[in-house]
């Protein structure tokens, strides 16, 4: 997943990712030119890499910029027309708004300690394997992640994590 704070050296973190992974791009810090530059930029590495690239916002956005797939809560069925969709979750009623929209892949969160939820209580195993359990769709990990973290948890049933500083 990409922002600010991984900007400066996301070339280099892309290049080190297993082929086939994907990419959550969304620098919400720039405005649209600069994020659409910022984008293509990625988006040409990625592909060169063999990486899946989604863009966080609204699928007719995604598609307007060739991405391969979209990341929200919010897009409709009706809009993917062909994109991948990946949805951020929290609880069984995140679990269950992803289901109905349509999401393929299910970002699970948070794992651990993160930054990004600051204060938020991260979910035990108990509550992920019963949450996983209710996922009909691949499930990754969010949430201070990193590989070592992962390893932890490599006896629930998901398809891979995601992290926003645990590829430094």
């Amino acid at each position: 997943m990409t922002d600010a704070r991984n900007d400066s050296d996301l070339e280099d973190v892309i290049k080190r990712l297993p082929r086939g992974s994907g990419i959550i791009f969304r620098h919400y810090h720039l405005d649209a030119s600069p994020r659409k530059a910022r984008f293509l930029s990625v988006q040409a590495i990625a592909k060169t890499y063999g990486h899946l690239i989604f863009l966080a916002g609204a699928p007719q956005l995604a598609r307007a910029w060739n991405a391969d797939g979209v990341h929200s809560r919010d897009h409709n069925r009706s809009l993917k027309n062909g994109l991948l969709c990946s949805a951020p979750v929290h609880n069984m009623r995140e679990i269950n708004a992803a289901k109905r929209s349509g999401a393929d892949i299910i970002l699970l969160s948070p794992v651990a300690k993160t930054r990004s939820h600051l204060g938020k209580p991260s979910l035990n195993r108990l509550q992920l394997r019963h949450l996983i359990g209710f996922c009909d769709k691949p499930v990754v990990l969010l949430g201070g992640m990193d590989r070592d973290r992962f390893r932890h948890y490599a006896d629930l049933d998901t398809h891979g994590w995601a992290a926003i500083d645990g590829l430094r």
